[in-house]
């Protein structure tokens, strides 16, 4: 039967598919419309399967705050051109709204029917990475933070009094995450393995090097804690340089904002998201 060149238009409005793919299903479907919109779900579901398995490591974060909770969620696809799609952003939005609306806490079947429309009509390995949720406890002030590539975001509560002063210094610390990306929050976050790890490569490069293998056995153990010492300030927020004043460490910032709040201060929630990591 002759295919109307207007129903493959409708048809290419209503499902997003290319023309040609249109073509085909109402060609399979003898023209009933909604016979080839099944036709073409089917096959993308099908194609899908097939593309699971590609790398996905561009994509976007989206975050949203309403009322006492603050969402994130990483939302991955394959290519950064597909990631500034509207109908990619539009569907990031919509997994926001979803997950506020059920109460959702991690990543459910609700959020991967959102998506599965676009996967059929981009063609992409689309995922939806992780969902965070943060409550935000009565009398705590809470900032969040998205780079401008939208691929790296942070989200800090600091609780004690919620005065402007104290989300600014939210907002502040946000600002330092992203730009920082801290592995580890405080010291004793840290794992002993990973101390025991760098000390016994910090001790190989020190015996690798006939001066310092020269050196005494007490002295080689001094400069040996202060490299771990220094490693673990580099790596650890707290004990980071703040990002707004290189002077003093996130945690002496902490004890200024504490008293110039006229509050004991402490952070509930200090979290940095780099997209695919």
């Amino acid at each position: 039967m002759e295919i109307k060149a207007s129903d493959v238009k409708a048809l290419r409005e209503k499902t997003g598919c290319g023309l040609m793919d249109c073509k085909k299903a109402l060609t399979d479907a003898n023209g009933d419309m909604a016979e080839a919109a099944r036709i073409l779900k089917e096959s993308g579901l099908a194609a899908m399967e097939k593309r699971s398995e590609r790398a996905s490591t561009e994509g976007r974060i989206f975050t949203r705050t309403v009322g006492n909770k603050i969402v994130m969620i990483e939302l991955t696809c394959e290519t950064d051109f597909v990631a500034k799609n509207p109908d990619f952003i539009a569907v990031g939005e919509k997994l926001l709204d979803v997950t506020f609306e059920k109460n959702l806490t991690s990543v459910t079947e609700d959020h991967k029917v959102l998506i599965q429309d676009l996967l059929i009509k981009i063609r992409e390995n689309i995922i939806v990475k992780n969902v965070y949720v943060f409550e935000i406890p009565a009398g705590a002030a809470a900032a969040t933070y998205v780079h401008g590539d939208f691929k790296t975001a942070a989200c800090v509560i600091v609780k004690g009094a919620d005065s402007d002063i104290v989300k600014q210094f939210a907002y502040d610390c946000c600002l330092h995450l992203a730009a920082f990306t801290p592995e580890y929050i405080t010291k004793a976050d840290v794992p002993e393995t990973y101390v025991n790890e760098q000390r016994e490569i910090f001790k190989a490069q020190m015996d690798n090097n006939p001066a310092m293998a020269a050196k005494p056995d007490n002295v080689k153990n001094a400069i040996l804690d202060g490299k771990i010492k220094k490693m673990l300030a580099e790596c650890c927020f707290v004990d980071q340089m703040f990002v707004k004043d290189d002077k003093v460490t996130v945690a002496a910032k902490l004890a200024q904002v504490s008293k110039e709040a006229g509050a004991e201060l402490s952070f509930a929630t200090t979290k940095v998201i780099v997209l695919g990591k």
